[in-house]
């Protein structure tokens, strides 16, 4: 029996019901899909340092929370909708108790937001309980959702992380253990998957043969060492773990009470680290390729500013995704930076809808321009990317009205072409600005007075590692796990841009 803790009721059945999935609310970026953290440490208050690591991960999803703590043969569950500190407070963690835990916040892509589908799935087999987390999508869910029905599997959200569940459980109530159960179920499974999962005897960590989606491992100090999974090196940072290594493509870590044990599960690994991981999704001070993102974010902004100079009096980032390209971008230029916007640090996302005056004012809500600061100038904004135009076009006019004489826009990523299948929530081509208009086309409809984008060999080359080991399939149509035609035709409208 899972205790479940009182949450509250389904307030959006359907995603077209919520208003913050409305065309108009959404944001303009492109949206992660999760974020995960898991934790084998029984001496510590696993489901505190499981809430702090979703604390830190916050920024990968907003919709909802939860954490699973495993007391042997206990699983103690609690999710709702919400942020990580709406859905926890200390009564709720004190009622969380266990040896280990395994957390998701998340962001929906493959089922709609509503609290039936809020993570850990947790699952019941032979061995015991499982919960699981996942970051990614899977590109084979009508298919592994038809073979699961087949075996009478008792789905009851739509998401494709329960599918995974489910056919880990399927093979364990064949005959397999923890091990084998999984790596047959991973081994049905297409797209994009970071995992951790809680057991009776242990978490596992486990990635994708292509390791789209990052997910690390970090130590506690003491005697014995204890382990720590999460998406990002910054959900290790703010529980004093120290960063490992990470979990490589198609690999399985197993983390018990005899330590941490590695398998390989996928015959081919080939490392495809989804590149708006580092321009975007994932926070500045987390670490990959052993230097901070902010080092990476500074290098694009040095060379697009080396592709795309231009006579301006200053130049600033949009916060707080493109200060670090705005600041490169002025180092290589020598246009002074400064700050241009401030950013309302505690606007989330509201229920509540904005008068029409105030839609019609654009982002003020969440942006302001510093009037005396733009008056007369010639400026430079810095942004790292843009989906529809939508928040863009709003934003030139508003420094436009704040007195700027010039605006001209760089982009610290190539023109986004293309749907992601793998745990980014984009739209449909035909929505993305720059699968159906030019560079010229986009700067007209923005109102700047010039636009240039960084070129995706810039991009690639700025990361200093081997160019072919990420997924820039948003920027190329080059998908490095097949989509089938039924989910293709879903997003994919239009014949392949070239870029």
């Amino acid at each position: 029996m899972i205790p479940i803790h009182p949450v509250t009721p389904d307030e959006y059945p359907n995603q077209t019901d919520n208003p913050i999935h409305s065309h108009e609310h959404r944001s303009d970026k492109p949206e992660e899909a999760c974020g995960v953290f898991g934790i084998y440490a029984p001496e510590e208050d696993v489901a505190k340092l499981t809430y702090f690591g979703l604390y830190a991960l916050q920024h990968r999803g907003q919709e909802s929370a939860g954490i699973a703590t495993f007391e042997g043969a206990k699983v103690h569950l609690h999710k709702d909708m919400g942020l990580v500190s709406q859905v926890f407070n200390e009564t709720v963690l004190d009622q969380l108790p266990g040896n280990l835990a395994v957390g998701h916040t998340r962001y929906s892509t493959t089922g709609s937001s509503r609290k039936a589908n809020a993570q850990p799935a947790v699952v019941e087999t032979r061995l015991g309980s499982l919960g699981l987390a996942h970051n990614g999508n899977l590109v084979n869910t009508v298919q592994l959702r038809a073979e699961l029905l087949q075996t009478k599997a008792n789905l009851i959200t739509t998401t494709d992380s329960e599918m995974i569940a489910f056919a880990i459980a399927e093979a364990i109530n064949a005959g397999a253990d923890w091990l084998e159960g999984s790596i047959q179920a991973f081994k049905r499974c297409q797209g994009a998957f970071s995992l951790v999962i809680g057991t009776p005897d242990g978490v596992m960590g486990v990635r994708d043969p292509n390791g789209i989606r990052p997910l690390v491992i970090g130590t506690l100090p003491g005697n014995p060492i204890r382990y720590v999974l999460a998406s990002e090196t910054c959900g290790l940072d703010i529980i004093g773990a120290e960063y490992l290594r990470d979990v490589e493509p198609g690999e399985l870590v197993w983390i018990t009470e005899e330590g941490l044990a590695s398998y390989h599960w996928s015959e081919q690994p080939q490392r495809k680290l989804c590149i708006f991981e580092m321009i975007y999704f994932a926070r500045p001070d987390s670490v990959m390729h052993n230097e901070s993102l902010y080092s990476y974010r500074m290098r694009l902004g040095r060379q697009i500013a080396l592709e795309s100079a231009v006579d301006a009096d200053i130049v600033f980032g949009v916060p707080d995704s493109g200060i670090p390209a705005a600041i490169g971008f002025s180092q290589a230029s020598g246009v002074p930076y400064a700050e241009g916007l401030i950013k309302n640090r505690y606007v989330g996302r509201t229920f509540i809808q904005p008068t029409q005056s105030m839609r019609e004012t654009g982002i003020r809500m969440k942006l302001n321009p510093l009037k005396d600061v733009l008056v007369g100038k010639r400026v430079i904004i810095v942004d790292d990317s843009i989906v529809r135009g939508t928040t863009s076009r709003k934003l030139v006019k508003a420094l436009r009205d704040a007195g700027a004489a010039e605006v001209h826009m760089r982009i610290s990523s190539p023109p986004v072409t293309h749907p992601c299948f793998y745990g980014i929530d984009t739209d449909t081509q035909d929505q993305l600005i720059a699968a159906t208009k030019s560079v010229a086309e986009i700067a007209q409809q923005l109102e700047v007075d010039s636009l240039a984008y960084l070129s995706w060999e810039g991009m690639l080359e700025a990361t200093g590692e081997d160019t072919n080991s990420f997924c820039s399939a948003c920027f190329t149509g080059d998908y490095p796990v097949a989509i089938p035609e039924q989910v293709k035709r879903s997003k994919l409208i239009l014949e392949k841009v070239v870029v």
